[in-house]
Order: structure tokens, then C-alpha cells, then sequence
């Protein structure tokens, strides 16, 4: 008896023990979370100042400051939703169901997605949503970062003022992309500090990750390679090699600890708050708009990531514009082991159902309600949520998101966008902020305190002298430039220490578009090599050697160097033997000998050879004609068949001493193209022209509309001939008889009949559009139900043209909705410039 009472007081000690302990732990979770909610995490001074609390709601539309019927029903659902899921999950966080918007009205966060196609073709793809939204908004944190926030403002009113939390801009970028065809969801969940947080410090720039190498078919194994007989190894080169093979595993075991070290100086700092923070991000879905495999985007960056990241710690829910999912999957490994099958009603918990399936429950809350002493409040609750199934979601209360022109070319909060990533800065600027064109710098650091440059890249864009890119080596002092095709010498890269003419350039250029095919061009102070493409002789290289200014044996100019040696090199000419085809010819100047080489023969190791030399001065100046065997010295590869005559070899040296000549004129040109290059590049840098802007500013919109003014004053000038042509008028002045003059009356009919007229037609024109529209919309739902019905019954052939044809679909009602706005905004446009027109015409005006 005393042992059972020793054993109970045990058991009731360690009970104590272990309540203390889950006292201590919640005692140190909330103090933990008010010094989150006292100390603000580290933020841009710009993001602090804003104050959310004094802009204008007062001329937002109705739906931001009041609910329609359906919308209270909703949210109604909603909090009976949210107490059951309490009840049955106590140890679940609260749900982001209903927070207030701008206005102070609690709104259902799927009401707040907005699905929206954007009139840009860069906006048609994930890539262009994430990367516009990730520049074009500035992140602010939470006010505490594990808590959820309070408030979620809408769309519009987030790009009006280009800032906002994670959930912002996660609604933002979910409505973009639904918009565009994708079947995208807003995530409300954990992540790692650095994500939440906007810290890419850690991580490798995108701009520097190279890509992947993929391993060669000739570096295989060759199995039937001849292996040398271990009879003739010996001894000493064994003990060599073996001694070179300590030697390498020692350097490697070196390079690993210091790389391990590194990495220990790199590794991200332990988080007291790790699995707590409270992060928003997009799930995209495969199927739609051909996407293979599900994916994440993190919507401060606009980067994708798989769904097995192990930054993402955890899912709470889910929602788009149709309905909101509750994750009912435990999160221990974070979102490796999660299944996005969002009927499963075992894995996802969805609020709203059109299907009449009972309400099911999580095994856990199963046994929760098991437990339960008040069955009935369960029952209920049940009843309740039963009815809410049939509940349809109401349409969006967001106003349609628009993006001007204007601030779609900015794409940066206020022009500019730094981002600092592991030894990397980079910065981005809108088009045309910058005078010489620079739209991003990326530059790369040695350490990561961002101290020792080691390389710069910069991009430009609408850049007259073509420039779209400038590499700068910090370490070796050489800068790249990068040129679109079009610039004067059909430029496409240059390489230089400065552009003075004295120093090393090499120039490669857009051979297509020259007649000589030249396609790079490498020259220093005492050489300079030519290299063509697509030639009709066949020349595919020519290398130039200067000399010292004033060397003896040359008559060039003072102030240019003289040429020592000319080589050119040929390629194969298939109509020619190989003997007689020239693969090098060297033009020894000073020497005055001509050296050929010809191409090989089949089965030869060596070529043919020939040594010209120039007659003597005597003979040049008495102009006599002199061949002697002496002048020419011939290696033929082979036994000859016939020898060569003199008068054959004079001939050729002739020939080859006309082509010195043009040789010299030729290399005389290339060293001034090459001047002319460099005075123009530096013309170019010191004064940067811009190509015309795309967006009009004030300023250019006054002029531009002074002109309109004045070019409509010459138009008026020529109507009465115009008229001749085309009268608008005619088919209704016919009506009344085309008499002189025009009562009021009739003046009056006839204008209302032409702009009843003109109305009927631009409505009919829309209408046709909007059918169009529609019919390709129903088509497309069409297509989407009967694959998803018929999936599983589909061979991969026809799977891949349903998608291709999808994909046509969807690219069609994209150009059907752009046509359909743009005659929606033209036609009052037009409207209203042919009814000045009539107050205009001579026929009207005295009565209108």
C-alpha cells in the first residue's frame, strides 16, 4: 500500500513538473511576442515615415465603405466557420478570414482578389506579374512578425501609394495572374527569417548563377580504348603518381576546410522566432497555361520556388477569388510533404462547396468532438456550415486595377530599386531617369561588407549609339561594352583599357551586316588581327605587324607606324587541288619576300611550300624584267608531275606583289576605321543622345497638343477638297432633298440622325467584339470542363494538343479583351470629334 501512494505522489510531482514547464514555455512565447511588438525590425527611414492612417478614402467607390446583403451573409459564414474551427483545432492559429480594408469595412479576403488581364504583353506571363509587382511596390513588415496583420487594403489603393505588407502583395500579384489564365492562390503561412524579411544577403544574384553544364558524350569511357600493359609500369612511376595523388587529396582536403569555414562564417544566424513568422506568398497550380509541375512565388522578390523549399516552414490556408481552403496536413518537415489536391477533403478544408457531401471532419477534430460533453453545439455548427455550402462567393468589391503607361515603364518605387545580395549590389532605375541610359548596375564585391569592387555590369536602354551593356574588370583594369545591331560600324562588342588609340581594343562586329565579313578585330600598338566570316575568297584571318616609326627600310609616313609582315589564312577551296589552293601567304616587307603555303593533300603530313623574292633595286629602276630560278625556292609535297615555269613563277609574283600593294592600302584603312571607331565612341560618351520617350511628360503634352491644334487649323483648311471625296453628310442630307439652305429645324435632323447614326455603329462594332469575346470565354470553359472530365482517359499526344490549342485560345481572348477596351475608350473620343465637325461644316454651323 505505501509503494502505490510513493508511485501516485511521483506521478503527481512529475504532472507538476511538466505544467511548470508549459507555464514557462507560454510565459516566454508572450514575452517573446511583446518585444516583437515594441521592437520594430530594421526598415528603410522611407517605409517608417509613411502614415496609412492620413490618406483619402472619401473618394473610393461605395463597395470600399459598405457591404451589400451577400457580403454580410458571407461574412456571417465566415465567423461561424471560425468558431467551429476553434472549437475543433484550439491549437491552431486564428485564420485570416475578414480583416478591414482601407475604409474600416471588414471584407472577405476573397472578395479582395480582383482577377485582372493588364493591356502589356510582358504582364501575359507569371515572370512579368512577379517581377512588376516585387519592383514596382516597396515591402513593409508587419507590425509583429507573428502576428497576422489587421488590415488588408485593396489592390488599387496598394499601387496608388507603391507600398504594402506581404499579404499586399500577394493579393496583387494572385489577381495579375488569375487574370491572365493561371490558376493561382494567396498563401497565408511561415517562412524562414530571410524571406520574411526581405534579406537577400545569403543568396547568389541571379544575374551571376551560371548555368548548368551538361556533361559531353565525348567524355564517356570509351570501353574499347587500347589500356597500356602493366608489364611496362614501373616502379618509379608508381610511386609518382601516388606521391602527385597525396599531394592533390591533401590540396582538396585544404579547399574543403576552407570552404567549410567560409561557410561557417556565411551561415545565417540562429532565429528565436524560427517556424513563428508569419509570411504570404502565391501557390500557382499546374494545368493551366501549360504549367508542368506546381510552384511558389515569393512576392518581394518575384522569384519562383519549388514547393519543397525548405525556406516555406508551414501552411495555415489558402484562397482565391472562389473560395478559401483551410490546410488540415501537418507542417513537421514544412511544405515538402504537402499535397495541393484541394478536393481531398482529408488534406484541404474548403468553406464553401457545391456539392452536397455532408460536412466532413479532420480525424483529430473527430476525436475532439468524441470527447466532447455538448454534442449539440457541434450539430449546429454542422447545420450551419451545411447551408453555407450553397452560398455562391460575391463579386470582388475592388474597383478594376488599372496601370497607367506612365508607371508600367517606371517599374520602380520612385525610379529606384536597391537590392543587396551575397557580395552583389544591385540597382535599378525607370527608363530615362538616368541621362546616359542606365536603367541597372549590378556590382560585385570580394567580400561581404561590401568594401574591394571586383567587377561592375551595367545595363542601359534607348541608347542612340545602340550601348545596352558595359562590363567593367576592376581587377585587370578592361571594360566591355555591348551593342544591339544598328550602331554606324555595326559594333557588337568592344574591349578596352581606354579608348585612346595607343593602348590594347578588341572589336567584334555584326559581320552579316558588313561587305567585307569581318567579324572581330583585335589591334595593339604593334599588331593587329583581322578575323572574317562567309567570304567568297575564302579568307578567314589577316594579321598585321607594325614597326617602330622611322625604321630604316621603310618609306611609310612619320606619323603612322610601318607595316613589318602582313599573314592571311584561307580556308579549303573545294574547286582547286590541294597544291595549288594557298592556305597561308606571309608578306615579309622589309625582306621583300612573299612566303606561301598550300593546303594539305590527302593522305600527307606535309603541305607545299614556296619562298618568293622581289627582283633586286637595280633591276626595278632600269624596269627590266628579270626571273631567275634563284628568286623562287619550291617545296612540292609528292613527286611533281610537271615543273613550274619561269615565266609562270613571274607571273605569280607579280599577281601576289599587286596584292601587297592593296594589302597595304587595306591595313592602312583598318588602322584609320579603327581611329574613326575610337573617335566616335568617345564622341558618343561624352555626349549621350536618347532615343524619344514613350511616356509624355506635362510638358510634351501641351506641345504635342498645340501641334494637334495646329495641324487640325491646315486639315481644316483642306476639307472642303476632302469632302469632294467623302461626304458624311450626303446620306442624310438626300433624306430632305438637298436643298441650299437648311431650316434649323432641318439642321438640327440632320445632326441628331449623323450622331444616332455614327452611335449605332461604334455600339455595333463593340458588340461584336464583346461577342467574340464571349464565345471564346465559353469555348475555353467549355474545353477546361471537358478535360478535366476526360484527363485521366488522354494519351500524352492528345494531352499536349488540347494544351497547345488551349494555350491559342487564351492568347486569343487576351487580343479580344485588349480590342474591346481599346474601342471602348476611343469610341467617346470619336464621338465627340465628329460632333465638333458638324458644328463646324459650313452646311450646319449658322443654325448649330
Amino acid at each position: 500500500g505505501g509503494r502505490m501512494e510513493d508511485l501516485e505522489e511521483k506521478e503527481e510531482e512529475e504532472e507538476r513538473e511538466e505544467e511548470l514547464k508549459a507555464l514557462e514555455i507560454s510565459d516566454d512565447l508572450q514575452d517573446v511576442e511583446e518585444k516583437v511588438s515594441v521592437e520594430q525590425v530594421c526598415v528603410p527611414s522611407n517605409t517608417l515615415d509613411f502614415d496609412w492612417s492620413s490618406i483619402d478614402t472619401s473618394q473610393l467607390p461605395s463597395s470600399y465603405q459598405t457591404n451589400s446583403l451577400k457580403e454580410q451573409k458571407l461574412l456571417h459564414v465566415a465567423d461561424h466557420f471560425l468558431q467551429q474551427y476553434t472549437h475543433l483545432c484550439p491549437e491552431r492559429k486564428p485564420l485570416f478570414l475578414h480583416p478591414v480594408n482601407e475604409c474600416g469595412m471588414e471584407k472577405f479576403v476573397s472578395t479582395t482578389v480582383r482577377p485582372t488581364l493588364l493591356p502589356y504583353t510582358e504582364l501575359y506571363h507569371w515572370e512579368g506579374c512577379a517581377s512588376f509587382v516585387s519592383d514596382f511596390l516597396t515591402m513593409e513588415p508587419l507590425q509583429c512578425p507573428i502576428t497576422l496583420p489587421s488590415s488588408l487594403y485593396s489592390p488599387t489603393t496598394i499601387l496608388k501609394y507603391q507600398r504594402g505588407n506581404c499579404f499586399d502583395f500577394s493579393v496583387l500579384l494572385c489577381s495579375m495572374l488569375i487574370g491572365a489564365g493561371y490558376d493561382a492562390y494567396c498563401v497565408h503561412g511561415y517562412a524562414a527569417q530571410e524571406m520574411c524579411t526581405l534579406d537577400e544577403t545569403l543568396e547568389l544574384c541571379p544575374l551571376l548563377k551560371e548555368p548548368q553544364e551538361v556533361p559531353k558524350e565525348g567524355m564517356k569511357s570509351n570501353k574499347y580504348q587500347v589500356k597500356p600493359p602493366l608489364g611496362l609500369q614501373i616502379e618509379l612511376e608508381l610511386q609518382q603518381r601516388a606521391k602527385k595523388k597525396a599531394e592533390t587529396e591533401a590540396a582538396q582536403k585544404n579547399k574543403e576546410g576552407e570552404k567549410e569555414k567560409v561557410l561557417e562564417v556565411e551561415k545565417p544566424k540562429c532565429d528565436p522566432l524560427h517556424g513563428l513568422r508569419v509570411h504570404a506568398w502565391v501557390l500557382v497550380l499546374s494545368g493551366k497555361r501549360e504549367v508542368p509541375e506546381n510552384f511558389f512565388i515569393n512576392p518581394l522578390t518575384g522569384k519562383s520556388h519549388s514547393t519543397r523549399d525548405e525556406h516555406f516552414l508551414g501552411i495555415e490556408s489558402i484562397w482565391n477569388h472562389r473560395n478559401y481552403w483551410v490546410n488540415m496536413q501537418e507542417c513537421r518537415n514544412g511544405c515538402k510533404d504537402l499535397l495541393f489536391n484541394l478536393s481531398d477533403a482529408v488534406c484541404w478544408e474548403m468553406m464553401f462547396s457545391r456539392s452536397t457531401r455532408p460536412f466532413q471532419l479532420h480525424p483529430a477534430a473527430q476525436e475532439l468532438s468524441e470527447r466532447d460533453k455538448d454534442d449539440m453545439v457541434l450539430v449546429l455548427f454542422q447545420q450551419e456550415m451545411e447551408e453555407a455550402m450553397s452560398l455562391d462567393m460575391p463579386p470582388s468589391w475592388v474597383a478594376p486595377i488599372q496601370i497607367s503607361p506612365r508607371d508600367f515603364e517606371t517599374g520602380c518605387f520612385q525610379g529606384r530599386k536597391v537590392i543587396l545580395y551575397k557580395k552583389a549590389k544591385l540597382e535599378k532605375w525607370a527608363p530615362y531617369l538616368n541621362g546616359n541610359g542606365l536603367v541597372q548596375c549590378l556590382t560585385v564585391y570580394k567580400d561581404l561588407d561590401y568594401t574591394e569592387v571586383v567587377e561592375v555590369r551595367k545595363w542601359f536602354k534607348n541608347r542612340e549609339d545602340m550601348l545596352y551593356m558595359r562590363e567593367v574588370n576592376k581587377e585587370t583594369q578592361m571594360t566591355t561594352d555591348y551593342f544591339s545591331p544598328g550602331h554606324l560600324f555595326n559594333l557588337k562588342a568592344h574591349t578596352y583599357p581606354s579608348l585612346e588609340p595607343e593602348t590594347d581594343h578588341r572589336m567584334e562586329f555584326y559581320n552579316e551586316a558588313r561587305v567585307d565579313g569581318l567579324q572581330k578585330r583585335v589591334a595593339t600598338a604593334q599588331e593587329m588581327a583581322e578575323y572574317f566570316v562567309g567570304r567568297d575568297d575564302f579568307l578567314h584571318s589577316r594579321h598585321i605587324e607594325f614597326g617602330r616609326r622611322g625604321m630604316a627600310g621603310t618609306t611609310a609616313d612619320i606619323n603612322s607606324p610601318p607595316i613589318v609582315q602582313i599573314k592571311e589564312c584561307f580556308h579549303r577551296n573545294p574547286e582547286k587541288p590541294a597544291d595549288e589552293d594557298v592556305a597561308e601567304r606571309i608578306f615579309l616587307i622589309p625582306e621583300e619576300r612573299i612566303h606561301l603555303t598550300y593546303h594539305l593533300k590527302d593522305k600527307y603530313i606535309t603541305a607545299s611550300k614556296k619562298d618568293l623574292f622581289k627582283a633586286a633595286d637595280r633591276a626595278r629602276r632600269r624596269n627590266a624584267v628579270i626571273m631567275t630560278p634563284e628568286m623562287c625556292i619550291t617545296y612540292q609535297a609528292g613527286s611533281s608531275e610537271k615543273e613550274e615555269k619561269l615565266l609562270q613563277l613571274y607571273k605569280l609574283l607579280k599577281e601576289l606583289t599587286k596584292e601587297e600593294k592593296k594589302l597595304k592600302l587595306q591595313a592602312q584603312q583598318s588602322k584609320a576605321e579603327l581611329l574613326s571607331i575610337l573617335k566616335v565612341r568617345e564622341h558618343e560618351e561624352s555626349a549621350v543622345k536618347l532615343s524619344a520617350l514613350i511616356c509624355e511628360t506635362e510638358e510634351d503634352k501641351k506641345s504635342s497638343q498645340e501641334c494637334q491644334a495646329m495641324k487640325n487649323t491646315k486639315e481644316e483648311k483642306l476639307l472642303g477638297q476632302e469632302e469632294q471625296h467623302l461626304d458624311y453628310l450626303e446620306p442624310f442630307l438626300i433624306r430632305i432633298g438637298h436643298r441650299e439652305k437648311l431650316t434649323k429645324g432641318e439642321a438640327l435632323c440632320v445632326r441628331d440622325d449623323c450622331l444616332a447614326d455614327f452611335k449605332h455603329h461604334l455600339v455595333t462594332k463593340a458588340n461584336i467584339i464583346q461577342a467574340r469575346f464571349e464565345k471564346a470565354v465559353e469555348e475555353l470553359q467549355k474545353e477546361e470542363q471537358w478535360f478535366q472530365e476526360n484527363r485521366n482517359q488522354l494519351s500524352p499526344e492528345e494531352e499536349d494538343a488540347f494544351l497547345t490549342q488551349r494555350s491559342e485560345t487564351t492568347f486569343q481572348i487576351h487580343i479580344l479583351s485588349l480590342r474591346l477596351n481599346r474601342e471602348r475608350q476611343r469610341a467617346p473620343q470619336k464621338y465627340l470629334a465628329l460632333e465638333e465637325k458638324l458644328h463646324k461644316d459650313p452646311r450646319l454651323a449658322e443654325h448649330l
